[in-house]
């Protein structure tokens, strides 16, 4: 069957006015949006992000100007100090952070496990437990049960519903005299639900154990307040609601009061304090750049750099209020046309409780998505059975959201329910 995506007038109009009268349809612009003629909606921004068009003349200048005119100089230009200085960008415009926190470097498996390390090996005798909840991001269940083997340490679970997230109750129950660390995802990568990042954080704090929470699905999507929320440690990625692009560098956070008591374990050259010494031994350098190991990623960090840009014209409050209408309205079309399809909403309609994008389950999504993609609609899949429709606020219309979801009502309605 023909994708019919225009259907359903009310609903039609409603998506105009919206993108009629949102403060941000302006910025939709920016991006390039022609360069996949066969994607009728791209609902994937939670995974990667599209890019902007100041983007690839970025890169064209950077690499015929910076790279080939100034050479090896460029490193006394102030590449070298870009781990801080794009860092501190993003900690003003997007993580309410104070400048000297935040760095870019590296992925985030490895500055999560940097960060996990700093902390444990900083722990008191006697606290030797990392807690987690079972729903946690893979790559941060993988590190803690590698650190924990190698620290002689245990991992306490919290048996963490799929379809909700961690709670302030389950926390308190799980932290005690053996903690260490805490660790958790801001925003579920799976069902979308939002922790309540204060409350853990005082609940952690007060059994006297350190907190890291991984932002990769909320920075750049949700307002964040990390200094104000007393968080210790933080990391995310960049190439999702960010736009820095396929393996863009991640970043981490690490408190001002935790500077110089926390180590990370990887001693390399670039976060010594005087790297270009070259000297016998291993000093850290001072702040958050004792984080950085190797040489830092400059190039990739020219699309993060753009993408922080327009996120600061933007301001995060109207980056916030845009990605809660745009998941609302896909609320409003999933409840109005799947009614009878056996479609289940695995996300948190609370907003509150919503980060950025909506999971929606039935046990073939998995044989659907590969039909949505066939038909120009691209959300991506997770086990078991959920498909997370994920708008991107800067990027994505409603008109675009609109049309994902009538392709997928005219697939559904093609199968039998499972």
């Amino acid at each position: 069957m023909t994708a019919t995506p225009h259907v359903g007038t009310d609903w039609l109009a409603r998506a105009d006015e919206l993108d009629r009268t949102d403060p941000l349809a302006a910025v939709r612009d920016e991006f390039l949006l022609d360069a996949a003629p066969d994607v009728v909606s791209y609902l994937d921004g939670n995974s990667l992000g599209r890019p902007l068009r100041a983007t690839a003349d970025r890169m064209a200048e950077f690499v015929g100007g910076q790279w080939a005119g100034r050479l090896i100089r460029g490193w006394t230009d102030g590449w070298m100090q870009w781990p801080e200085t794009v860092g501190d960008e993003l900690g003003r415009v997007a993580l309410g952070a104070a400048p000297g926190q935040t760095v870019v470097a590296d992925s985030t498996t490895v500055l999560f496990y940097k960060l996990v390390r700093a902390a444990v090996d900083a722990a008191p005798p006697g606290r030797d437990e990392i807690v987690c909840d079972t729903d946690n991001f893979p790559t941060d269940r993988y590190v803690i049960e590698g650190i924990a083997a190698e620290r002689g340490m245990t991992v306490r679970w919290i048996d963490t519903d799929p379809t909700a997230g961690v709670t302030v109750e389950e926390v308190r129950a799980a932290v005690g005299p053996r903690t260490a660390l805490a660790t958790f995802s801001h925003v579920a990568y799976r069902s979308g639900w939002m922790a309540d990042a204060v409350a853990i954080t005082d609940a952690v704090h007060a059994a006297g154990a350190l907190v890291l929470w991984d932002l990769s699905h909320s920075v750049g999507s949700v307002e964040l307040r990390l200094d104000d929320w007393d968080v210790d440690l933080a990391v995310g990625c960049s190439y999702k609601y960010l736009c820095g692009g396929p393996g863009s560098p991640a970043f981490g956070y690490l408190a001002t009061r935790h500077h110089g008591t926390l180590r990370q374990p990887v001693q390399g050259w670039m976060g010594h304090a005087e790297p270009m010494l070259m000297g016998p031994g291993y000093a850290p350098a001072s702040g958050a750049r004792a984080l950085v190991s190797g040489t830092p990623p400059i190039l990739a960090m020219v699309p993060l750099r753009c993408g922080l840009e327009v996120i600061g014209r933007a301001g995060m409050a109207a980056v916030r209020a845009k990605s809660l209408r745009l998941t609302e309205f896909t609320l409003e079309l999933v409840d109005a046309w799947f009614g009878d399809l056996g479609v289940d909403v695995v996300s948190p309609r609370d907003p509150a409780r919503r980060g950025g994008h909506v999971t929606l389950h039935r046990a073939d999504f998995r044989e659907v998505t590969d039909e949505l993609w066939r038909r120009g609609v691209i959300p991506d899949y997770r086990d078991p059975g959920g498909i997370r429709i994920g708008p991107a606020p800067l990027s994505t219309s409603f008109l675009e959201v609109h049309d994902g979801l009538a392709v997928l009502r005219d697939v559904l309605t093609e199968r039998p329910v499972p």
